[in-house]
């Protein structure tokens, strides 16, 4: 079953300590279908700008993902650029450039409306919500955020936690969501606003999984080197989405697994620039380092 991947498509210009790249391909559209396109089909709705450069439209391609859904129109594409400190669990903001995303409005092809499996990665909570009045009936419906939209926009956030069958955030924004004190109570307070699986995303420490069968802790894959964890959080569920599509039998029976991929394909993002690292894997790389972290984990 193929993937309805929807999101930001930007060029983002990351500097760390010891290198500085322009105008990558990034945003969280980018980031989940690339890691979901190891799996399965993907369709991939964003927009971009008339200085969109042809190679990131070929790399997208020679990824099998399909871009009736990608607009270009004039303008130019969102730009970030960002700055990480030694310690790259920190980060800074230099500059955004909305472009083009500014008046994004994601507009479904009558062949994506029936897509079985709905990423709403990270955008607007309002965006999310229009795509979900397009769809018809989805099998399984996942939405990413961020602490921005709890800031502005938490109105639209708690309306779309009523229509998803999964949100994925990390800590930090469950904390702020649901004032709660530990990752527990806020766990049980999140699915009190509707969502029937909660992922709690703790970076370089795995990720918590609570379904109605109780809870998983999956661990982050150990990495000797960190180059750039920019869309590490992306490509996690877009990585989880994609095995959930293709895998068979019921949700309940594949998301420990499907998070585990998500958990793999994460750590390769983290390995290189943007997604220069990502578009380097075959599915073998993926299926290996699953096996040794099925070897780190098991007693």
């Amino acid at each position: 079953m193929s993937v309805l991947i929807v999101g930001s498509t930007a060029l983002d210009s990351i500097k760390t300590p010891k290198a500085e790249n322009p105008r990558l391909l990034g945003g969280s559209a980018s980031h989940a279908a690339v890691a979901a396109s190891f799996f399965g089909p993907v369709k991939l709705v964003g927009v971009v700008g008339d200085d969109f450069p042809k190679r990131y439209v070929q790399l997208y391609r020679r990824h099998g993902i399909d871009l009736e859904g990608l607009q270009r129109l004039p303008g130019k594409t969102f730009h970030w650029s960002g700055e990480y400190e030694t310690n790259m669990n920190n980060r800074r903001t230099l500059l955004t450039e909305l472009g083009v995303f500014e008046t994004f409005t994601p507009t479904l092809p009558k062949a994506y409306q029936t897509s079985p499996f709905v990423l709403l990665a990270n955008i607007a909570p309002a965006l999310q919500l229009h795509v979900l009045d397009q769809m018809r009936r989805p099998k399984f419906i996942a939405a990413d955020t961020m602490d921005l939209w709890l800031n502005i926009a938490l109105a639209d956030l708690l309306k779309l936690l009523k229509r998803i069958d999964c949100f994925v955030l990390n800590d930090g924004e469950a904390y702020q969501l649901t004032k709660a004190d530990n990752v527990v109570t806020a766990i049980k307070k999140l699915h009190q606003l509707g969502p029937k699986y909660v992922i709690i995303k703790k970076g370089e420490h795995g990720a918590i999984v609570s379904t109605p069968k109780g809870f998983f802790i999956a661990p982050a894959f150990p990495l000797h080197r960190v180059v750039d964890p920019t869309g590490a959080g992306d490509s996690f569920v877009g990585g989880m989405m994609g095995y959930l599509a293709t895998a068979r039998g019921a949700i309940d029976d594949n998301l420990r697994r499907a998070v585990v991929y998500g958990t793999v394909v994460a750590s390769f993002c983290c390995e290189g620039f943007g997604l220069n690292r990502t578009t380097k894997l075959k599915r073998g790389h993926i299926e290996l380092r699953v096996r040794e972290l099925a070897g780190l984990t098991k007693f």
